[in-house]
């Protein structure tokens, strides 16, 4: 003797009084870990430190290094200087018992080519300067520009005041006395314009910068390196 067959019992249906249950959203299916999200990596600031750097003091060790380094080629622009800079000839004259310069030429350029030489070689030594910094540390940081900006203007001076010691006497009248009346002379060195002891400084924090933008080490995806994967929304996109 067999039993009737009977129809499974239906799906229990919630009724009107009875709460339905939420479904959960993505986001809540899993408690997020100590990192952020499951099964995602701790975020790249809480990883070992060692990838982002040599140190702070490391790096104002090397930047201390850098701005002595640059500051002492100073000298070789400041020979250079003396060596390249056109000259500015004068004429000592004696008038009425007393002596007198003049400029030979009332309407020359030597003294704005004095100027210019010097600003032309500041920004070649500040490009040299930053080319040689990117490639003996091959990073960027904030330290390392200030030792350039630092160090080049340090030069700009030291270039400066050797211009002066090694160039033409100073002294214009005892100069002229020596070499006698109507006799042509060189005029002493002069930086008329001061903001040319500032291109040192800009070119090399400008190439600077540049070269690491082009060729400096990029920061790794947090993602890819960590080989995690990003949460997603309800839809399947990225999580913002």
């Amino acid at each position: 003797m067999t039993a009737p067959l009977t129809p499974p019992p239906p799906p229990h249906e919630p009724s009107p009084r009875e709460p339905s249950r939420r479904e959960p959203s993505p986001h809540e299916a899993w408690p997020p870990s100590p990192g952020g999200y499951a099964g995602m990596a701790a975020a790249p600031h809480e990883a070992p430190y060692g990838q982002d750097g040599p140190g702070m003091k490391t790096e104002l060790r090397e930047a201390a290094v850098i701005t002595v380094g640059v500051a002492l080629t100073g000298v070789l622009l400041g020979l250079l200087w003396v060596w390249l800079a056109p000259k500015v000839p004068l004429v000592g004259d004696v008038v009425e018992g007393n002596w007198v310069v003049y400029f030979k030429d009332t309407e020359g350029e030597q003294a704005i080519g004095v100027d210019g030489t010097f600003t032309l070689l500041a920004l070649a030594f500040g490009a040299v300067s930053a080319v040689a910094a990117f490639a003996w540390r091959r990073r960027g940081g904030v330290p390392l520009v200030v030792a350039l900006a630092l160090g080049g203007f340090l030069g700009s001076l030291l270039a400066w005041r050797v211009g002066l010691w090694l160039g033409p006497d100073s002294d214009v009248l005892a100069h002229a006395r020596a070499a006698g009346k109507g006799v042509t002379f060189s005029a002493p060195l002069k930086l008329g314009a001061k903001g040319a002891l500032l291109a040192w400084s800009l070119a090399g924090s400008l190439v600077h910068l540049g070269l690491t933008a082009l060729f400096g080490p990029r920061d790794p995806d947090p993602y890819q390196a960590q080989g995690a994967v990003p949460p997603k929304d309800g839809y399947g996109a990225p999580a913002a």
